[in-house]
């Protein structure tokens, strides 16, 4: 009796075992335009709880990430699962469309951001911020208010990035005219302001002193002044804060994947991966790194600019047309 039991249960050993290398895996597909060693190390992260998820991601700009969604749905063969960029204004045109899935995560009960989209089309999973990058050789005083770019120390120096080129910086030009209008644009290029290339560009420019200071991205300035760049980095009074918001395609056949993801990019864990590459988490519980200039997410929301993202969808064109004929005339 007792060596059939133990092949009974020898039987059931096996056959669970069977089931379990038998069970296919969840597949997902995330497009980004994280830096890679990000997104990578967040994917290692998640497979590590996740096992049973076959995850792959495609990193590329935002730009080429909406031109490769729109010709997948064009051919009714969406690849994407889930989409992550700092382009604010694409999730907001994206769920006008309906071309998101609502998902409210239980872990967005924690979010801290300036923006939020109450019915869930998009989570916000970091907050970009921008200040100002200076060259410590020529500035000794970093600036604290937007006026302090207006002094003669800055003047013929001070960048910012084209906004035709740069999405981040689109988004920072239209957040500077809704909050200090056109007329503070005049000022600066009054002042001698220019108008650079691509937000990473006007960053090496000020470290090798062809410029003054320039609007730069937390992470790359950071990342510039821990090798050894002749950096600053400071935010003014009224923040520049651009959250790099996350959603889930409509129409995705990796539904419970996705939810999965999501999960885990806003779980204490995921903040924190996301938090040591010198940028904001989306979590008050999550540590910032500090000694680099960083401010608290509070702090972030509480002092972050305003902006109308569905005015600026439909001004963006004028706005860059308008702001590159005052810094280049």
């Amino acid at each position: 009796m007792k060596r059939v039991i133990s092949i009974l249960v020898l039987a059931a050993i096996l056959g669970l075992s069977m089931a379990a290398v038998a069970a296919p895996k969840m597949q997902l597909m995330v497009y980004t335009s994280m830096k890679e060693v990000l997104i990578s190390e967040l994917i290692e992260a998640f497979n590590k709880k996740n096992p049973n998820v076959m995850i792959e991601y495609y990193s590329a700009g935002a730009g080429k990430l909406m031109a490769k969604i729109a010709t997948e749905k064009q051919a009714n063969a969406l690849v994407c699962d889930v989409l992550w960029t700092s382009e604010v204004p694409d999730f907001y045109q994206m769920k006008q469309q309906g071309a998101l899935e609502p998902y409210i995560s239980p872990e967005a009960k924690n979010i801290v951001s300036p923006v939020k989209d109450k019915e869930g089309y998009f989570t916000p999973a970091r907050l970009g911020t921008l200040g100002v990058a200076y060259n410590t050789n020529k500035i000794k005083t970093p600036p604290a208010t937007w006026e302090d770019l207006l002094k003669p120390e800055f003047k013929g120096g001070f960048a910012i990035a084209n906004p035709a080129l740069s999405g981040t910086s689109m988004v920072s030009v239209g957040m500077i005219v809704e909050n200090l209008g056109w007329g503070y644009i005049e000022k600066l290029r009054a002042n001698g302001a220019l108008m650079g290339q691509g937000s990473g560009q006007v960053v090496d420019d000020t470290a090798i002193g062809d410029l003054t200071a320039c609007i730069g991205v937390d992470y790359i300035v950071i990342n510039k002044i821990k090798e050894g760049a002749q950096l600053g980095f400071a935010y003014t009074d009224k923040m520049l804060v651009i959250p790099s918001p996350i959603a889930i395609l409509k129409g995705t056949k990796n539904l419970v994947a996705a939810k999965k993801f999501i999960d885990f990019m806003l779980s204490f864990k995921g903040q924190k991966i996301i938090a040591d590459t010198y940028t904001l988490p989306i979590r008050a519980d999550v540590a910032i790194v500090t000694g680099v200039g960083l401010v608290t997410p509070a702090e972030a929301e509480k002092r972050a600019m305003k902006l109308d993202y569905l005015k600026l969808m439909s001004e963006k064109e004028a706005l860059i047309e308008k702001f590159t004929n005052i810094m280049t005339k």
